[in-house]
């Protein structure tokens, strides 16, 4: 609830919103600003700041005045620095679309029962980028105005079309010797069409690889099954591969929930700790394209996703305290909105919304969607969210019907039911979510799935903050550095 209330003399309250976290501390209410900065009060506190009754110069009044909860109107004028900040959190906003999707071939090997997209056969015809689509897309990413350029291939299996994505990296170092961006390759594949020749193009270009990893194989064999039902013997193979050419970094995981893997967070951290990886990401089935056909057997409710994150995270601060380095990507990107002045550049968590003002996706027959997510929605039978073709100019793109209806449900802070969330400095709108789960764009946040999985992991991440030991707020600390847990001290105290 937004609370802003003028009053004679002393101290003036600045915006602020406020909700109950729970727990065992006295300081069960948590309250931010719109420059994401937080507090943790009891509830006499809370009163005692809307009555005015604080004491100037007690650590508390000299803490919210600090945080620009408070400020004097005969003192330092709070404003500008609140500005800054502001604007510093809504950096993304001055530049262009970064992440470039390029979507190079629905042919694919695998016939994963989560799949979001359709799949052609391995031999089909008809499904693969062509030569021109893939040089107007490098043409339109080259005309947004963002310095940095993250240039990723999608698929079906883009190793599959390798010829393609020579192609588009190539006369992307081309072009890029002119422009002088900062660009990066990462190519997310199942890692199984690997050979010699791709990893030495990889090395030249440094190109990075992602894969899925459901967890140990029975899981993953039965997750992302294969003609030959080794998909988890040639995944893990590949990601070795990978690692003793380009190094231990060049290739990262993660892993998606189907019911079955609900029961085993345990054993699926196991397998990542098994095979070396320093970070995991813990997600649970996407609404979109062909996971809505097998929903019945793979589906559950957004609460046992939830039960499982809490047993997870305990298991993974667990392991972390015990010497084991391994991040829980999602955790760590909710704690960069808190815990840092900048955006996380995921675009699902930013506001006004991410998909199509930082990301774009080329599709393999030359359309143009604003987020992987919308160009998932063409399986459901649904193409209004496509921007155009990629022959039009970026400008044009980005002015289209479907990106203005994105744009008017794409500011979370005027959205029913985020406006006055507490946790709204720290989340996103994601509109294509609502959209694809709702048929609105706003939808009703009383139930929507985005919100009950962001608002529950928001609030334990607080929880942890507030109450969590010293060693457990030294992991979460690593987790947003990345580094060692050795080399992390704690900061001042936040509330």
């Amino acid at each position: 609830m937004t609370q802003l209330i003028a009053m004679q003399g002393g101290y003036r309250l600045l915006p602020f919103r406020f909700m109950r976290l729970g727990g065992q501390s006295s300081r069960e209410i948590l309250v931010t600003t719109d420059t994401g900065e937080y507090i943790f009060l009891s509830e006499e506190q809370l009163r005692a700041l809307v009555d005015r009754q604080l004491r100037p110069g007690t650590a508390l009044y000299k803490d919210l005045l600090a945080r620009h909860f408070i400020y004097e109107p005969d003192g330092h004028d709070p404003l500008p620095e609140m500005a800054a900040q502001y604007l510093s959190r809504k950096d993304f906003l001055k530049q262009g679309p970064a992440l470039h999707l390029f979507v190079t071939t629905l042919r694919c090997n695998h016939t994963c029962q989560y799949c979001q997209v359709s799949r052609a056969p391995l031999g089909g015809a008809g499904h693969d980028m062509s030569e021109m689509d893939a040089r107007h897309a490098v043409s339109r990413m080259f005309e947004s105005s963002s310095d940095v350029l993250t240039v990723e291939f999608q698929g079906g299996e883009p190793l599959l079309a390798f010829p393609r994505i020579r192609q588009i990296v190539e006369e992307v170092v081309e072009r890029n010797s002119r422009e002088k961006r900062n660009v990066q390759f990462v190519i997310t594949s199942t890692l199984h069409h690997l050979d010699e020749s791709i990893l030495d193009f990889a090395a030249t270009h440094r190109i990075q690889f992602s894969t899925s990893l459901d967890g140990p194989a029975a899981l993953h064999n039965a997750n992302r099954p294969t003609p030959t039902r080794d998909a988890y013997e040639r995944t893990v193979e590949g990601i070795h591969r990978v690692r003793a050419r380009l190094g231990t970094d060049a290739v990262s995981a993660l892993t998606t929930l189907t019911a079955r893997s609900l029961e085993q967070p345990e054993a699926i951290i196991d397998e990542y700790v098994r095979q070396g990886l320093s970070s995991i990401s813990l997600r649970p089935l996407s609404p979109y394209g062909f996971a809505t056909k097998s929903a019945q057997r793979l589906a559950y409710p957004m609460a046992r996703y939830l039960a499982f994150y809490h047993r997870a995270l305990d298991y993974l601060l667990a392991l972390n305290s015990q010497g084991t380095y391994l991040v829980e990507s999602y955790t760590a990107l909710l704690l960069n909105n808190v815990l840092t002045p900048f955006s996380s550049g995921y675009v699902d968590l930013r506001s006004p919304l991410g998909a199509g003002l930082g990301a774009l996706v080329y599709n393999y027959d030359g359309d143009v969607y604003p987020s992987d997510e919308a160009r998932m929605l063409v399986e459901m039978g649904e193409k209004g969210l496509r921007l155009g073709n990629v022959q039009q100019p970026l400008h044009e793109l980005l002015a289209s019907p479907a990106m203005q209806l994105l744009l008017a449900s794409g500011v979370a802070e005027t959205l029913p039911g985020c406006n006055d969330c507490a946790l709204v400095p720290y989340c996103g709108s994601d509109p294509i979510e609502h959209y694809a789960r709702q048929g609105d764009p706003v939808g009703h946040r009383a139930f929507s799935a985005f919100c009950q999985k962001n608002m529950e992991l928001l609030r334990h991440l607080f929880v942890l903050l507030r109450d969590g030991s010293e060693e457990t707020q030294r992991i979460l600390l690593s987790w947003l550095s990345r580094r060692s847990l050795a080399d992390v001290s704690l900061p001042g105290y936040r509330g």
